[in-house]
């Protein structure tokens, strides 16, 4: 998902509701006798915000099949524990796929209570494929350059020009990554992690993940269940929809939250004077879409630019002030120039943003066989524009390089799981990146595990956000184990949402509250698109 605040989802060939078996490709991938890990050796790489930050580096094999062959390298981070009380590593990971860990470590270890986070050796990662890891994929550097053809593709030579540029996208990757592209997925992935527990001399580690993160920890898990002490899983990926189906559930959800902050414009309407009727405000900005697809803003922000602006609106409503501010200028003034900083903020994809969406593509399209028919793809997503037109064909071409993939698809994991310690789950009721259904079936799915919900929140990533209910849900469990034990079928505890963020009285993107700049902070660092 571009530079936004998350990245998550792809296709898949089961059907919502159905759960396959492990793959079958899985657990022989692991080497039956491990071979011994080095140590990681670790050294200074301390800011003036986290001056005890340590990096390290740690070569895994390409095939774990194959522990002996082709080795890539693995990017670390580690903020040390300095408590006597020492509860082993924490390895965290911002989602994706294609996120980088390697700030969120500090982030973690600077949000949670330092009497915490004192606890653990807080450990930041870049997966296989990532940013500082060797090698890091980048299939077309310049795949995003606007300006794109329009996303809808309402005429067939708009269909054929999108169709055109997605599969000159897998052919790129193939042609460039034939060797490496076979083991860019979830599993491979998530057995990296545990060459990580070993290089760490850790018999179990405790794990906390975002997005698309949640499905990494979970599969590991289910590859490595007495290897788990604690479980920390926020904002949680749907298991049984990876990807095809889960894509599509994002996108009525991301239809809703772009009309949640139409709404949200429509009550402040003295501001940003774009009308008091949310249905008037939001057919404003579809006029300003059709408006940029004739003539894009300063030659950079057309149609499918605007949607990607947009589109982070749907993770982290502390946009929602910079987003509104350009929408109205455009309308009201003709002014371009709020709009292309908005699109530089929040929508542009910048060298690590290609990056990520390198390794996006790669692991969603191995994880899970996606439909080849493009007929397919055709009726579904016009159906879903139909009646959630927001991010709908955004989506799917975003998506649709998997339709032509040049490797092979594994079978999806079946997280399904009796065999852990309680895990804690955190869910947002709105959360359109990952649906609130996800976080229900994740936590029936899980034998043990607690879901903690924020009812009415929207956003996504919620805890370290400056909610402090769900804050002390965490706390406690990374403190001693503790998780909340409810009555009802679907939640053990619920929290309430924070209040949707005051028009901004300067022109700084997100309100100035501790709350509000811890979650711009985790937001910058969560995901891509899932």
């Amino acid at each position: 998902m571009r530079k936004r605040a998350a990245v998550l989802f792809g296709a898949a060939a089961v059907v919502a509701g159905s759960v396959t078996a492990v793959p079958a490709d899985a657990s022989p991938s692991h080497p039956t006798a491990p071979v011994r890990a080095p140590a990681v050796s670790w050294r200074k790489c301390g800011t003036t915000d986290h001056p005890t930050l340590q990096c390290g580096s740690l070569k895994v094999p390409l095939d774990h099949r194959h522990p002996s062959g082709r080795q890539i390298t693995l990017a670390l981070s580690r903020v040390p524990h300095t408590a006597k009380t020492y509860q082993g590593p924490l390895l965290v990971n911002p989602g994706g796929p294609g996120g980088s860990g390697l700030s969120l470590a500090s982030f973690v270890a600077s949000s949670l209570p330092k009497a915490v986070a004192a606890q653990y050796d807080v450990i930041g990662f870049d997966p296989r494929g990532v940013g500082a890891s060797e090698p890091a994929m980048t299939c077309a550097p310049d795949y995003f350059k606007p300006v794109r053809p329009d996303s809808v593709p309402s005429t067939p030579a708009l269909e054929k020009a999108n169709l055109a540029r997605v599969q000159s996208y897998a052919t790129a990757c193939g042609r460039k990554y034939a060797s490496l592209l076979p083991h860019i997925d979830t599993v491979d992935a998530a057995t990296d992690m545990d060459s990580i527990r070993r290089a760490l001399g850790a018999q179990r580690i405790n794990y906390y993940g975002y997005s698309y993160g949640t499905y990494l920890g979970a599969v590991y898990a289910k590859l490595f269940p007495e290897r788990v002490r604690r479980l920390v899983l926020d904002s949680i990926v749907d298991p049984t929809g990876v990807w095809y189906d889960d894509n599509l559930q994002q996108d009525y959800a991301f239809n809703d939250r772009h009309r949640a902050l139409m709404a949200w414009i429509a009550k402040y309407d003295a501001t940003y004077r774009l009308g008091t009727d949310p249905a008037r405000v939001e057919a404003k900005w579809y006029g300003m879409r059709a408006a940029l697809a004739r003539h894009p803003a300063d030659g950079r922000v057309g149609a499918s630019e605007l949607e990607d602006t947009f589109i982070p609106g749907g993770y982290y409503n502390g946009y929602w002030p910079a987003l509104a501010r350009a929408f109205a200028a455009y309308v009201n003034e003709g002014k371009t120039g709020p709009l292309v900083r908005a699109y530089a903020d929040y929508g542009a994809v910048d060298a690590a943003g290609a990056n990520g969406y390198g390794v996006y593509t790669s692991v969603q399209c191995r994880d899970t066989a996606w439909p080849q028919d493009w007929t397919r793809w055709r009726a579904d997503n016009w159906a879903v524009y139909g009646k959630a037109p927001f991010m709908a064909w955004n989506n799917a071409w975003y998506n649709a390089p998997c339709a032509f993939w040049p490797a092979a698809p594994q079978r999806p994991v079946d997280i399904a799981n009796a065999e852990l310690p309680p895990v804690l789950l955190f869910q947002a009721t709105d959360d359109a990146a990952t649906p609130y259904e996800g976080g229900v079936r994740v936590h029936h799915l899980l034998a043990g595990s607690s879901l903690v919900v924020e009812r009415g929140g929207g956003n996504h990533g919620i805890t370290l956000s400056g909610n402090g209910c769900l804050d002390g849900y965490l706390t406690r469990y990374l403190t001693n184990g503790t998780v909340p034990r409810g009555r009802a079928a679907a939640a053990d505890a619920v929290c309430e949402r924070l209040p949707d963020p005051k028009p901004e009285r300067t022109k700084a993107a997100v309100p100035a509250s501790s709350g509000a700049s811890r979650g711009a902070t985790l937001h910058g660092l969560v995901g891509f698109r899932g």
